[in-house]
């Protein structure tokens, strides 16, 4: 895929930050002395980290460098790391490891979990959240619709780039043998939007990325138009004209 784009990311940068804010609520550190933002983005939920522990040392990570440039002209007193988390150690002595939407992303993923968790010092905190939202209309249409001519060549495989989450079991089976404490929970978010098109104008900053990437301008345009009709149709409008984005998401706070 191309780069990612912070300020397409950024145009619901409310909404998106709002599970940050629900994760970091329930880490149970009072003070930590080293922090890592694990896929920081453009630098939202880093910034949440500071303002929580100020006198931490909080490091960013991403692989995006237009997110690490937007992340620090935010906040210009920290550090942000390049950097896969496929192939990245925490510093000595980190105490909170925190991803926001990000591990969907990472191929087997829960071996990197386990590989993280390991590392952390007793009393450590790994918080995790990620979308489980591929069962949702917005990401089965962007499917549906890349089987679609003149489409489907081009992005068969697009759809392999993202797999289903595992249960909560697999993640508790996995993680409970390193922790002394460990959290799973759903929240299924109902986000109010302008309309149709401010749905496509989200999922357009991460999910529809592998799918719309690939293509030239006109195939593109094609594309969109398609799905567009397709979520009109999926997301009806409430009594204001609004639609609700209905968008559940897996949550683990896991303690060394």
């Amino acid at each position: 895929m191309a780069d990612w784009s912070a300020q397409q990311y950024l145009k619901f940068e409310d909404e998106r930050t709002r599970p940050a804010r629900d994760l970091l609520a329930q880490i149970p550190l009072v003070d930590a002395r080293k922090v890592v933002d694990i896929g920081c983005g453009p630098g939202n939920s880093t910034e949440l980290l500071v303002n929580r522990w100020p006198e931490a040392s909080v490091i960013g990570v991403d692989t995006s460098a237009d997110m690490l440039r937007q992340a620090r002209e935010r906040l210009p007193a920290q550090t942000f790391i390049e950097a896969n988390i496929a192939h990245w150690v925490a510093p000595a002595g980190t105490e909170v490891l925190f991803a926001n939407a990000v591990f969907q992303w990472v191929p087997d993923h829960i071996k990197q979990l386990k590989r993280l968790v390991g590392a952390l010092p007793p009393g450590g905190v790994l918080a995790v959240q990620m979308p489980d939202n591929l069962d949702e209309p917005s990401h089965i249409l962007m499917r549906e619709v890349a089987y679609l001519e003149p489409w489907r060549k081009q992005l068969s495989k697009a759809a392999e780039l993202r797999d289903s989450l595992p249960k909560p079991g697999a993640y508790y089976d996995a993680l409970q043998p390193l922790c002394s404490r460990i959290e799973i929970w759903h929240t299924v978010y109902n986000h109010a939007l302008a309309d149709a098109t401010a749905i496509v104008e989200w999922v357009k900053g991460t999910g529809l990325r592998p799918f719309v990437d690939p293509l030239e301008p006109p195939e593109r345009k094609a594309y969109l138009a398609e799905y567009t009709a397709r979520i009109a149709a999926s997301y009806l409008p409430q009594a204001d004209g609004k639609v609700l984005l209905k968008f559940p998401r897996i949550f683990i706070v896991a303690v060394k």
